[in-house]
């Protein structure tokens, strides 16, 4: 698997709009999906074929392999990327952007990252199992406010010279008039308001534009470069969400490969290794229920965007064991879970090529955490290093069911809070 990274500058206002099922109200996203960018290349492809891409016919051709066949490229969906002071971190300093855990606390007051008028964010998942055998409720509270209560809190994130980032984007509202198409003038009584994401920061010296990043994952290296090479070619030619006809959604992607290297092996002995001390900082408390097995690897599984999960053709929000063996194709009898953070949400979303309304899909929401163990990790390291490629779950070449294994937040601990 190789990954192709998209940097998109906004070039005007963007209308990413969702719609709840059931209501009539359009909200703005915090992010670009996946497929709207899938859809937004697709198109531009088929608008040029032939001058980039092979045959584009449905029984062979690059066009296939790339949207039809049985293993799509996967489109990750695009978040906000990172600025302090209204500037952007030089390219390769920062760390992947990511989506905090769902068991990651804040201030009710003051929350977010630690700053002279923030109390600074902390995870909770390896001190909540800690707790519960323990045979204590994990109620944590502030310790900058001396007991001041903390609620969770969610955001995308990122890390630059060892500290973190929230990281988000501002919205506004355009006001419309609808148009009398025989007369071609300003419909009386039709006025409406589209939600948009804003194409700049604005800074106290000059604005910013917004920048996002996403990637696509492929398997074919041929193809992988014909792609890489196209979106270059064509990086002011696509847009990206509704009302485009009216002058939104104009941006300019540009790409290139990118090297993942970071050892699974190593972050789950880290991961694994961290929880065994705070389990004997428990101690101070008491005897635990049971202890700690001293053979058995721990490693967490986190959603870094909604998933699709089916179990026994039913929606549902928790990775069970057997579902973690069947994307993995290996069979681990010792194989536990041990604890799951998960809320869930409903999908919905427009087809442009088919002119309908997709599904109405029940996800499990991003930033939903799985705690499992299992006494034989070394079978696991390369199955959960190729799952984070892949993904979990359904539509995975749409952005959803992207995971990271042991994501590094949960080693921030309450009295380290960032």
């Amino acid at each position: 698997m190789k990954r192709i990274e998209l940097e998109i500058k906004a070039l005007s206002p963007l209308a990413i709009s969702r719609q709840k099922p059931g209501g009539s109200i359009s909200e703005c996203e915090d992010y670009i999906p996946g497929s709207v960018i899938r859809g937004a290349i697709a198109s531009q492809i088929l608008k040029q074929s032939g001058k980039q891409f092979d045959n584009l016919s449905n029984d062979g051709g690059d066009f296939q392999e790339l949207f039809l066949s049985d293993t799509p490229a996967i489109f990750q969906n695009a978040y906000p990327s990172i600025k302090i002071k209204g500037k952007l971190i030089p390219k390769g300093r920062i760390e992947e952007i990511k989506v905090l855990p769902a068991t990651a606390l804040s201030s009710k007051n003051k929350f977010g990252f630690k700053t002279e008028k923030k109390n600074g964010v902390f995870d909770s998942l390896i001190d909540r199992f800690c707790a519960e055998h323990y045979g204590f409720s994990y109620e944590p509270n502030c310790p900058e406010e001396k007991g001041g209560r903390v609620e969770p809190y969610t955001s995308f994130y990122s890390k630059y010279n060892t500290k973190y980032y929230s990281l988000n984007l501002t919205k506004r509202l355009l006001t419309r008039v609808g148009i009398n198409r025989k007369l071609a003038t300003s419909e009386e009584d039709i006025l409406y308001s589209i939600q948009v994401v804003n194409e700049s920061q604005t800074s106290r010296k000059n604005e910013k534009p917004v920048i996002l990043k996403s990637a696509i994952i492929i398997s074919n290296n041929k193809i992988l470069e014909k792609l890489q090479q196209f979106i270059n070619i064509n990086g002011y030619n696509f847009r990206l969400g509704g009302s485009t006809s009216r002058g939104l959604g104009k941006v300019e992607i540009r790409a290139e490969e990118l090297e993942i290297q970071h050892s699974i092996k190593d972050k789950i002995e880290t991961f694994t290794n961290h929880l065994q001390v705070r389990w004997d900082k428990w101690s101070i408390f008491g005897k635990p229920l049971q202890e700690l097995p001293k053979n058995r690897t721990y490693f967490s599984l986190n959603l870094q965007s909604d998933a699709i999960l089916t179990e026994k053709w039913q929606r549902i929000t928790v990775i069970s064991t057997q579902m973690l063996q069947n994307f993995t194709d290996v069979n681990d009898e010792s194989l536990q879970l041990e604890a799951a953070y998960s809320s869930y949400d409903y999908r919905s979303g427009w087809n442009s090529a088919w002119g309908l309304m997709k599904d109405i899909e029940l996800v499990t929401n991003k930033g939903a955490v799985y705690l499992f163990s299992t006494k034989q990790p070394q079978i696991w390291y390369t199955a959960l290093a190729e799952l984070e490629f892949k993904g979990v779950g359904e539509r995975t070449y749409e952005g959803f069911g992207q995971i990271e294994v042991c994501n590094d937040f949960h080693l921030v601990f309450r009295e380290e809070a960032v």
